[in-house]
């Protein structure tokens, strides 16, 4: 079989403005949905355009709207990562207050077992820290 290099190159070159232009086309499409500044119509109409006249939709597309594009992808990142610092928050203030329940009764179980609290003490204090 006689294929030559130059062949296999623009094969390759090919190959990736397909696969480049997929990747717009899926962020494009997904940019549509997520986008809360046009109506349900205006995204159904946005939605057939890119996809009945793919290559002229996406240039179109990324001309009317191509700077939104950018907005709405680093207010989405902001909005996830406040999502995440929330979270995070949450977490590790639950996370203390556990840690510093389990260290109360860690010493209250001590002072029990050597004897300078009895059973009544160590469960009324027991249900104070539980509470």
């Amino acid at each position: 079989m006689d294929y030559p290099l130059l062949n296999a190159f623009w094969t390759m070159c090919l190959i990736f403005l397909w696969v480049m232009w997929l990747v717009l086309l899926f962020t494009i499409i997904s940019d549509i949905f997520r986008s809360r500044d046009i109506n349900n119509w205006v995204k159904t109409g946005w939605l057939l355009v890119v996809l009945l006249l793919p290559f002229l939709g996406v240039f179109i597309y990324v001309i009317a709207r191509g700077q939104g594009m950018s907005d709405r992808e680093v207010e989405r990142a902001e909005r996830q990562q406040k999502q995440l610092q929330a979270y995070l928050r949450e977490t590790v203030s639950t996370g203390d207050e556990a840690s510093r329940h389990a260290d109360s009764l860690a010493k209250l179980a001590e002072l029990k077992n050597h004897g300078d609290i009895t059973e009544e003490e160590f469960q009324k204090a027991k249900a104070k820290v539980l509470a």
